[in-house]
Order: C-alpha cells, then structure tokens, then sequence
C-alpha cells in the first residue's frame, strides 16, 4: 500500500480536511454527556424546565454542527477514494498494456482483471473508510476516556482495563485475518478464471455435452471460494460478540463502582449517566474500529496484490523510453545508411539490405524445458512473398511473433530493414508491420471504426480498397450497411471467415511494409483463399508478406517457403525445389495434394 499512496498526492487536501472534519465531530460529540449530565443534575435536580429547554437546544445544536462537519468530511473522503481508484486504474491499465506477451501468459488474464476490478474497488473501499474513521475511532475511544477522568477518577479506571482487552481483541482478529483474505481474493482469482474459459468456450462445452461437468467445476471452486470465505468471517464475527462482552462486563462494573459513589456522595447521578454514556460511545467506536480493520485488511490484502503487478517488468524494454531508437533521420527504405551489411561489414554499393533477417535466432517460452525455436537463419528481401509452413507446433506462429517484437529472442538476432529489432522505439517498428492474428478479433462498433484500428486517418476510399483486397467487400455490400455495418463484441455477428477477412482488411489499411498473416484464412475456401492470395499479390507489390499456414496450397506460390520442423529450419526455398529436397514439405504435400499438383 505504501508504494501506492503517491497517487493520493493529488489530494492532499482532501486527505487532511476529511480526518480533520471527522475529528471535530468526534469533540461536539463528546461534549454530548456532559450536556446530559448538567440536564439531570441541575435542570431536573432543581426543576428547572428553563434550564432543560436551553441545554436540549444546545444538544440539538451540536448534533446539528456534528452533522455537517460529518458530511464534509464524506465529501473529502469519497473524492479522494474515488480519485485515487482513478488514477490507480489508469496507470494499472497503461501498465498492463506495456507488459510484453511472456509477462501476460506468466500472470493469466483472469487474474489481471480481478486486479483492475475487484482488488481497486476494496482498495478504494477501505481507503474511504480510512479517511474517515481511522482518526475517529481513536479519538472518540481515547477522548471518552479522559473525559470520564473529568468526571471521577476512581470510576474512570475501569476504561483502563476495559480498552487494552478491546484492543488486544481487535487487533488479534486482524492479524489473523489478513493472510486469510489473501487466499481468499486468489481464490476469487481461480473462479473468475472459470467462468472466463466457460463464457468463452461455451460453444465447445456445448457441441461436447459437457455442460454438467463444468457446473461441476465451478460447484468445486465456488464452494471452495464460500468455504475460505465462511471460515475467515467466522474469525471476523467473533469480533462483535467478544466486544461486546467486554463491554457490558464493562458497564457492569463501572455503574457498581459509581453507584458506590454516588452513595458516598461524591458523584452525582447525573456523572453516572455520563459515564455510561462514554462507555457506551466506545463500544460503538470500537465496533466501527473493528469493521474498519477487517476491511482495512481486505484493501490491504488486495493493494499488495495491486502492487504486484505494478511490480511486473516488461521483458520488452523500448529505446524510445530510454532515448533509444533510431537516429533522426534514418531511412526505412531497406539501405543501410553507412554502407554496411546487416553484421557491420562493409557491403555492395547500392545493395538492398533484406527487409527481415534472422541471424541463429533461438527462442524458449518462460517455464519450457525445449527451446521452441533453435537456429534459425533466413534473409528476406523486399517484395517478397514468404510461405511459412510446418506441422502443429513447429514454431510457425513464434517465428513471425518475433519480427513485430512480440517477444524477444533467446539467442542470436531478428533485423528489420538492417536493424536489430531490440533498437528500433515500439510504435516506429510496429506502424512499419501489419499483422492479421490467428484469432480474428474484432471489436464492438461500427466496421469503419473497426478499420480505422488499422490507420485512424484512414479515408472510406481506402478501406474499401482494403476490403476488396481482403475478399471482403462483396459481404460488406450485400449487408446494404456500408461502413456503418454494426460489428458485435469480438464480431459474433459475423461468420468465422467473414471476420477473417476483416482483419485482414484492417491490416492492409494500414499500409504496412511488412504483412503478417498467421494462419488466418483457415477459415476461407480454397477459391477465396487463392483469390486473396492474388489480390495482395497483384495490389501489394512493395509489401514484404509472410504467410503461416498449414496449407501447402496456400504457400506453394510463395517466393520463399520456409518449413519449419520442431523448431529448426528443415528446408528453404520454392516449392519445386524443396518438393525434391525437403522430405518434410513433400510429406506435407502429398497429404494435402494429388502427385499432379504436388509436382
């Protein structure tokens, strides 16, 4: 919690005038049994209804004054809460989105969410409940004590006792507490986690018939959830009943002792009724106190865990955050512009330096035993069409993810343009590069918004340039939308292949030298697969493509195909070559295409 506070900087003032408000409440409240006392003793003592009327006016007046000096401090504490949350969310979201895939796929997408949600909404919770009772309790507890003081020091000692029991109570409960809710809220994690992979995947837990198992599933977590939850709060509710015992054993021996006073003749009645009174005002506080603490854990618990992902180092550092990058100036046209090959040595006048180059490029996943790609080496040139294909888990995917800089390699070096990729500034590398996911993901609203994802400057003119490209424009049109074709969340409106060729539109909006396809016309038939193909082809002449996909038919026109095998190279070249050289890609053919087409 403390390495979050920063963000209440911007509300100081509102910090120190909520505490300051709920402490003057705290003093007129506190003055309240003395009126009361002066009201029995001398008002009804000596029948003075005058007297009566006048002090019940000043009680009134005072719970009037308390009044409004306790909805200013809620003002201030609810705006600095609801203020600090903000800024704690959007710095927690601008983190998150700076973190590189490796950190996403290490702490899970269910748990970030339960972070910006659940976690920053008890963290503002508590620090609401903070700002105005914290100093309050405490000051009521303490200030009814000494006040009783005031009023008979013999009596006042049973606060002596009774307090430091309280508090041991109290503040016992929490320390045992707070590891409990930890579990708890990582706990909440697992069930979030759940019902994510239900809602996402319930088409196939239907087509499977799995849906009583997954109710099963989650009956387990969730009791288990309720359980952890149950057991601390069986720990928590012992608070109020042992206080509460405290207290009225409290009570007990305090009018004992006054009334043993009062026949002495050295109080008054009237210092009696004050005296519960202020016993009676420390068992609520100290209630208040006790449901502040075990909220104050919770908040606690979750700004710990709010922390921990702040704590989370992106793998992917950008130059342009440490003054890094390109030099000014530097052209991006595939020439080196000190006449030097992509190793430093001097090269050919005028020659072309590949538009990508992997230079014994190995990689390995976080937590992976075997390195999932090892040795690769591949020169690309600019205009190039280049076929990635390879069996389920060849590393076709990972190869291409490591251009954009998606991840960063283990070993060797991935160039674009004759620059690692490790020195170009994110934005400037990644505007250069247009990739289509396998996951077609689109997002809710209109289909020009979703297009202009691509190049927000982008014209209608050229995105349904784009679309056509794509294969797209003849769905667009018969819809009769236009660009203002409402698109559901992810594109659930939409069929499997009219939302990939979607996204491939949207990457060619942007007019990137570098096209990435990844495997994302698996959903497309053959005609239109082969239509696509010959459209960015024909239309994209400049632009350096790779294509990823375990369709031989969709790579065999490639310029370069590339066949990947358990993460190394098993063969390069085109497709009449590598048929009679690579025993890999001629297995893959044969399994996909007649002995004519293969040859």
């Amino acid at each position: 919690m403390r390495e979050l506070l920063k963000y209440l900087k911007a509300y100081r003032k509102e910090s120190i005038l909520a505490p300051l408000f709920k402490m003057l409440e705290a003093t007129f409240e506190l003055f309240i049994p003395l009126v009361v006392k002066q009201i029995i003793d001398v008002g009804i003592g000596n029948g003075d209804t005058g007297y009566i009327l006048k002090m019940g006016g000043l009680l009134v007046f005072l719970g009037v004054v308390g009044l409004m000096a306790s909805l200013t401090a809620q003002y201030f504490a609810a705006k600095a809460a609801v203020g600090f949350s903000t800024s704690l969310r959007n710095d927690l979201f601008a983190h998150i989105n700076r973190l590189s895939y490796s950190e996403i796929d290490r702490v899970g997408t269910s748990t970030l969410i339960t972070r910006m949600t659940s976690d920053i909404n008890q963290v503002q919770t508590g620090l609401n409940l903070f700002l105005r009772l914290f100093l309050r309790s405490p000051f009521i507890v303490f200030g009814a004590m000494i006040m009783a003081f005031t009023v008979d020091v013999k009596s006042a000692m049973v606060f002596v006792v009774v307090i430091p029991l309280l508090s041991v109570v109290v503040f016992g409960i929490m320390l045992i507490t707070m590891p409990l809710y930890k579990k708890v809220q990582r706990q909440l994690d697992r069930v979030l986690l759940t019902t994510r992979e239900n809602l996402e995947g319930v088409r196939v837990i239907r087509a499977f018939n799995r849906q009583d198992d997954e109710m099963e599933r989650f009956e387990e977590e969730n009791s288990s959830l309720v359980g952890m939850q149950v057991f601390v709060g069986k720990i928590s509710a012992l608070m109020n009943p042992v206080t509460y015992v405290i207290i009225n054993g409290g009570i007990i021996v305090l009018v004992w002792v006054a009334g043993r006073q009062v026949d002495m003749g050295i109080i008054t009645q009237g210092a009696v009724v004050a005296l519960v009174n202020y016993m009676s005002q420390i068992l609520v506080e100290l209630i208040k106190l006790a449901n502040l603490i075990i909220n104050i854990s919770k908040a606690l618990a979750c700004a710990g865990r709010v922390q921990k992902v702040f704590e989370e180092k992106s793998s992917i550092v950008d130059p342009a955050g440490e003054g890094g990058g390109l030099p000014a100036g530097e052209p991006a046209s595939g020439k080196l512009p000190a006449g030097t090959d992509g190793d430093g040595a001097p090269a050919p006048a005028g020659e072309a330096v590949p538009r990508v180059e992997f230079k014994n490029v190995d990689f390995c996943y976080g937590g992976a035993k075997e390195p999932s790609l090892s040795g690769i080496s591949l020169q690309v040139r600019a205009g190039q069409t280049v076929g990635v294909i390879g069996g389920t888990g060849s590393g076709k995917t990972t190869l291409v993810n490591l251009i954009p800089r998606f991840y960063d390699v283990a070993g060797g070096q991935v160039l674009v343009d004759g620059e690692d990729v490790r020195q170009w500034p994110l934005k400037e590398l990644r505007n250069k590069i247009g990739v289509v996911p396998q996951r077609a993901v689109l997002f809710a609203g209109s289909l020009r918004e979703n297009m202009k994802w691509g190049r927000a400057e982008a014209t209608d003119e050229e995105i349904y340039q784009a679309l056509s490209i794509a294969q797209a424009k003849e769905f667009v049109d018969e819809k009769g939308e236009g660009l203002d074709l409402a698109i559901a969340q992810e594109g659930k409106n939409l069929s499997g292949g009219q939302r990939q060729r979607l996204t491939i539109a949207r990457a060619l909006v942007r007019r990137p030298q570098i096209l990435i396809m990844d495997d994302s016309a698996s959903a497309l038939d053959f005609a239109t697969d082969a239509r696509l193909r010959k459209a960015i082809r024909e239309e994209t002449k400049d632009m350096t493509v790779f294509l990823v996909s375990q369709r031989a038919a969709t790579v065999r026109n490639a310029d370069v195909i590339v066949v990947l095998d358990d993460g190394a190279v098993a063969g390069i070249g085109t497709h009449s070559e590598l048929v009679h050289s690579c025993q890999v890609y001629r297995e893959i053919c044969l399994s996909q295409l007649s002995p004519e087409e293969v040859q």
